[in-house]
């Protein structure tokens, strides 16, 4: 089992149609790939944890690094887990809202409360904080 951490940023603001046809997408493949994770967005800015087969979860960040909707893909963590932090979701997804600075660091705080890697746990509650500070 492998989890690999990366964070990109979008050449365009994506609008919420375009955000959803990109979620709707990933989870069917994530699904057929045995992959879950999570992924945050604020702005441009994007946060994601992929989990699954190594291979697959390879697979899964060479076809979203070759995705020419973005780039500055740069892995936080990449390396081999016993079991999945993020194991019943195809794909969660959190997006910051501009009217209301709080609610991603809030949603955030909901989805990685279980998490019990410190260090994973405080890359997207920063993450959140950091886009929240932002708006």
């Amino acid at each position: 089992m492998h989890q690999l951490v990366y964070i990109s940023t979008a050449r365009a603001l994506p609008c919420a149609r375009d955000l959803e046809q990109i979620l709707s997408v990933s989870r069917v493949n994530n699904a057929r790939d045995g992959v879950t994770g999570l992924l945050v967005s604020g702005g441009n800015r994007f946060l994601q944890a992929l989990e699954g087969p190594t291979a697959k979860v390879v697979a899964t960040y060479d076809r979203i690094q070759a995705d020419t909707r973005h780039f500055a893909c740069v892995v936080l963590t990449s390396r081999s887990i016993d079991q999945r932090v993020f194991g019943c979701w195809e794909m969660s997804y959190e997006r910051a809202r501009s009217t209301d600075a709080t609610a991603i660091e809030e949603a955030v705080r909901q989805l990685t409360e279980g998490v019990h890697d410190k260090g994973l746990q405080a890359e997207f509650r920063t993450f959140a904080e950091l886009n929240a500070r932002r708006s």
